[in-house]
């Protein structure tokens, strides 16, 4: 027997798929069958490939077959209005990635909420039998449905959920049914086991459909989430935070590896935490792009300060630095940021009302403050505004580097105790 065409494999980490850009999966599969090729006859080969071979035609066969028979006989929008009257519908929107061994939580971090719908209002059913309705949590072919306008046939939706890979746990294990309180369901515990890169799509959705069906005449139209990325567990080890914390260690930031080139040089100056990273961002940004290297592109530059700049700050922590000789004290926030100024040592003032000359003293006295980092006096920020009056929020606003204009307060403090 000839193959005229070299057969072309592609999956997940130990998974075959048709078609995919599995080419590094590809080259060692084909190594492989090379090395087995060296020892067995042609017949050997394969008897032991057959299984194998027919095992991912059948599965592309269905799956294409399956394709073509929903979009030929798939019911228009106005059939789906007479049809059924209500619907399973997830609320909140999913991560794009997920973690395998994760807790699933929305986007937002809060649980994820199914409710059931009237159709044709979008409303809630809140009463009626149906508002208790049990319903069954399973996962879902990505490419299956194209927009939420559809509608399916309960035999199609069952054809598109997903089994485990051979020898694999299930899926998705943990409280897989959930009962509807005034139609609203909230998921528990749900984890995936299993990455999506096996799929063709390399995705996966969660779907929802009643556990059992609740009559002839009435159909409730399972539930569909978006498609999300499921990614082996490991990698969370490595996963950037959006935003930043201070105390995140800098590998979090975006283009800085874990134990790569920037983390060293970053580490070995004692930049350690984002906080640092952006102390030193403040008081000389030269210094640190020396530190990452000279040889560091402005977009790789753009890139890292850009994420750390949405870093969430600590409003309950400042510093303070005095000038003898011009008797006015600066205020710095937790990355060192000038936020106040005292021009007669008791009563700190934002900056966006100061006169020219004013912002140029601030400016001058903040450049001597930034070479005496060492001199900055932690304040709690109880000693400046008082037990009484909590920091609000800063109003947000666009990164300013170091020699930009300075960031303001929009209301006067009073100083207390420094």
């Amino acid at each position: 027997m000839v193959l005229k065409r070299p057969f072309q494999f592609d999956g997940g980490e130990d998974g075959f798929g048709m078609g995919g850009p599995g080419a590094q999966e590809s080259k060692r599969f084909r190594n492989a069958v090379r090395d087995v090729m060296g020892r067995l006859s042609v017949n050997d080969f394969m008897s032991k490939m057959e299984p194998l071979l027919r095992a991912v035609v059948r599965d592309e066969v269905e799956r294409t077959v399956l394709r073509v028979l929903q979009s030929s006989s798939r019911p228009s929008l106005n059939q789906n209005k007479t049809s059924g009257g209500l619907m399973l519908h997830f609320v909140n929107k999913l991560p794009s990635t997920i973690f395998t061994g994760g807790k699933l939580e929305a986007e937002d971090g809060y649980p994820i909420r199914v409710v059931l719908m009237d159709a044709n209002t979008r409303t809630v059913v809140s009463s009626g039998p149906q508002a208790s309705l049990k319903i069954e949590i399973v996962p879902l072919d990505a490419d299956f449905g194209f927009d939420d306008q559809e509608d399916w046939s309960r035999g199609e939706f069952a054809a598109n959920v997903i089994r485990e890979r051979e020898g694999r746990r299930p899926l998705v294990t943990g409280e897989l049914t959930v009962t509807l309180q005034d139609g609203v369901g909230q998921l528990g515990d749900i984890v995936f086991t299993d990455n999506s890169s096996w799929q063709r799509s390399r995705k996966f959705r969660l779907g929802a459909r009643p556990v059992q069906k609740v009559s002839d005449e009435m159909r409730i139209r399972e539930g569909r989430s978006e498609a999300f990325v499921v990614k082996d567990h490991r990698g969370e080890l490595y996963k950037k935070h959006h935003p930043p914390h201070l105390h995140d260690e800098i590998w979090r930031l975006e283009r800085i590896a874990k134990d790569g080139a920037f983390h060293k040089r970053l580490a070995s100056q004692g930049l350690e935490s984002v906080q640092k990273f952006l102390q030193l961002y403040m008081t000389d940004p030269t210094m640190l792009r020396t530190v990452l290297g000279c040889g560091i592109s402005n977009k790789i530059w753009d890139t890292i300060i850009e994420h750390a700049a949405t870093c969430v700050l600590d409003d309950s922590k400042f510093y303070s630095y005095f000038d003898a000789a011009q008797s006015i004290g600066l205020l710095f926030d937790s990355i060192y940021k000038v936020v106040g100024v005292a021009f007669d040592g008791q009563n700190y003032e934002s900056l966006h009302n100061l006169s020219p000359p004013q912002k140029a003293l601030v400016e001058n006295i903040k450049r001597q403050a930034y070479k005496n980092v060492n001199n900055f006096i932690p304040v709690d920020a109880s000693a400046i505004f008082g037990p009484s009056r909590s920091l609000t929020p800063l109003p947000a606003e666009p990164f300013n580097g170091p020699n930009l204009a300075l960031q303001q307060l929009e209301f006067p403090v009073t100083r207390q105790g420094i």
